[in-house]
């Protein structure tokens, strides 16, 4: 968290951002932060038992157990630090995505975001220009899109054909305000972070 907040002290921000529970197989996290966190009260949950799943899963099952009564198409989980390391594990976190496709999961890093547009919707994204873009892309996920058609993109799509192996959407270029986006696959949507 600190490197969010790079203008403030880290132990202030480590304070004010302090996790109420910290969940995983516990192979990654450093000794050191386990007993910050733990002195601060947070509670640790050790699942190392349970190698099939990722932390992020479950970190997102948890939420779903402690919040049954929460309407899951208004959640919005923010995935910081979810990019930008072992190539693995921002496969196993973009999974993620697919797996709780469902719900809006937003994977966070320096440079990007990444957010699943399910196949289901028409979809419609404000842009903050302040804080987001120029640079996008749509991915399809999980199988080829036949058809996916965009407007707000210097390059729009219309009813094109993406896939691995053939044409898929990068280095594009978000040119309104609104983007919308439709397709018969599920993509992936990215789009750059502005430093500041």
């Amino acid at each position: 968290m600190p490197l969010l907040f790079p203008r403030e002290d880290a132990v202030h921000v480590r304070n004010r951002y302090k996790p109420d529970v910290i969940k995983g197989d516990m192979d990654s996290i450093r000794t050191e932060v386990l007993d910050f966190y733990a002195n601060l009260g947070t509670e640790t949950l050790d699942e190392s038992q349970d190698q099939d799943t990722t932390d992020l899963h479950k970190c997102i099952s948890y939420l779903l157990d402690i919040t049954p009564d929460i309407n899951k198409s208004n959640l919005c989980i923010l995935v910081a630090g979810a990019l930008g390391g072992r190539f693995d594990h921002e496969i196993g976190n973009i999974n993620i995505l697919c797996r709780f496709s469902s719900m809006r999961i937003i994977l966070l890093s320096d440079d990007c975001l990444i957010h699943l547009l399910p196949k289901t919707h028409h979809h419609e994204i404000h842009i903050q220009s302040s804080v987001e873009g120029p640079h996008c892309g749509l991915i399809p996920i999980g199988m080829p899109s036949g058809s996916t058609t965009t407007t707000g993109l210097r390059w729009d799509l219309i009813d094109r054909e993406m896939k691995f192996g053939g044409l898929i959407s990068t280095s594009n270029i978000v040119k309104e305000e609104k983007i919308t986006v439709r397709s018969d696959s599920d993509l992936l949507w990215t789009i750059s972070i502005k430093k500041s």
